[in-house]
């Protein structure tokens, strides 16, 4: 099979911390003007030398999402399933070692939530689910499909990593998009904030957007956690997985989210802090380097920050995001994977969207087309 392992293999973690922090403000001026950008020029946008240069970043962010995506910000909301999980991971608050009453949702009480969402206006769900194969598995997430397509233009799951089979029979069973995220990519750590359970294999997980890719899914999703390791290294390699996917599976679209670590139960303390300045200068040298990904933003940033993104770089927000199995009406005590920063309504934030000049889009595309 086809993997990225080959071209991952060809960096180390060190000489792509040594290249960051070695590169000088005329490296990223020559970065910032060149007609064409490639990975080379991503890491020059993503060093302390690129932060001096960060306004004039940011315009170019703009103009770059304007003229690509317009003036858009397409709106969804996760749909927990579960909190069962079979893994050990040191920053989730679903974590198995975490002595806490597991919930799984039953067809009625997905609908349930269904219908709060579907009150809201939403039309894409992000289905969520912690990893746990054996209670929550494929033939779980097939039905709980099957009960949703119907009511949803959009979904898109966010769930273990399954084989290229499972994905194929996502896919024919109506999933538009699929999120996966590393972590981190610093392989040498990955089993510290990974001890137990099938995440602790990283070259498994590394290939699974390979398996997305083959099965033909319209859209993947990539990140790190923002906190495990340095940022900039952890996102350089980020960016080399979808500039290989990119060109691997060409006919699929992509995009990229910026989970940063936030308050759970019995997680650990971030280990490098990333203040907004930082993530906005990420966002930025993303939307430089490819103007053709989806940036989303979650409800993990807090409003501010959350408005001014609308006009920078944003293409994707989730609003009203309750992160726990039965959230939104079932359930609204049960476990948080983590905590949320911006608890406006889905409305309220439609409002804010408008204010800025931007059109809130709660279904953008179909199947029918």
């Amino acid at each position: 099979m086809q993997s990225f392992e080959n071209t991952f293999h060809q960096y180390s973690w060190t000489f792509v911390h040594d290249r960051i922090y070695s590169v000088r403000k005329a490296d990223v001026q020559r970065s910032l003007h060149k007609t064409k950008k490639t990975i080379d020029d991503f890491l020059v946008l993503l060093s302390p030398a690129a932060s001096y240069s960060l306004e004039e970043m940011a315009q170019l962010t703009q103009q770059l999402t304007q003229k690509r995506f317009g003036k858009t910000i397409q709106l969804y909301a996760p749909l927990y399933l579960s909190n069962e999980c079979q893994n050990i991971c040191t920053y989730c608050g679903f974590s198995m070692d975490n002595q806490i009453k597991r919930r799984t949702l039953s067809s009625i009480e997905i609908m349930q939530e269904a219908a709060a969402l579907k009150a809201m206006g939403v039309n894409h769900v992000l289905l969520v689910s912690g990893e746990a194969n054996k209670t929550v598995g494929i033939d779980y997430f097939l039905k709980a499909i099957k009960l949703l397509r119907p009511h949803f233009a959009h979904i898109s799951i966010e769930v273990q990593p399954l084989s290229r089979e499972e994905y194929e029979a996502v896919h024919q069973a109506g999933v538009h998009a699929v999120l996966v995220y590393q972590e981190t990519y610093h392989e040498e750590v990955y089993k510290r904030y990974h001890p137990k359970g099938k995440k602790s294999n990283f070259a498994f997980r590394l290939d699974t957007p390979d398996r997305i890719g083959q099965a033909g899914l319209h859209k993947i999703g990539l990140g790190v956690l923002l906190g495990l390791e340095d940022w900039r290294v952890d996102s350089f390699f980020n960016a080399l997985h979808i500039d290989y996917l990119q060109k691997t599976y060409w006919q699929t679209k992509y995009s990229v989210s910026f989970p940063r670590l936030r308050p759970a139960e019995g997680i650990i303390e971030p280990n490098f802090i990333m203040e907004d300045r930082d993530l906005l200068q990420l966002i930025c040298a993303y939307r430089i380097w490819n103007a053709d990904l989806e940036i989303s933003i979650s409800t993990r940033e807090n409003e501010k920050f959350r408005n001014h993104i609308i006009s920078l770089g944003a293409t994707t927000m989730s609003a009203a995001s309750k992160t726990n199995p039965g959230g939104y009406v079932v359930d609204p005590q049960s476990l948080e994977q983590f905590e949320t920063s911006d608890e406006r309504s889905m409305d309220e934030v439609r409002k804010v969207i408008y204010r800025a000049g931007y059109e809130p889009v709660m279904k953008d595309w179909d199947t029918y087309w």
